[in-house]
């Protein structure tokens, strides 16, 4: 049995980029809902952050989907 180190640090490098990735977008959509409660408390409109926390929060649901299609393929 030979193993392809090369090939197994490219699924290794990839995995943890796309990890930090999808930790970075989930943390800046709970960052956009922490925004809109201080919004409400203020009396003041958030409708950009709560936006953009949906935004990300899509974003993660279809990184996720992607990589469970990519599994059962």
């Amino acid at each position: 049995m030979k193993i392809d180190w090369a090939a197994l640090g490219s699924v290794f490098g990839v995995s943890l980029v796309v990890t930090v990735a999808l930790v970075g977008l989930f943390t800046l959509g709970v960052a956009g809902l922490s925004r809109r409660e201080r919004a409400v408390a203020q009396g003041d409109s958030a409708a950009l952050a709560v936006t953009g926390a949906y935004a990300c929060f899509a974003a993660c649901a279809a990184a996720v989907a992607y990589g469970i299609s990519l599994i059962v393929a």
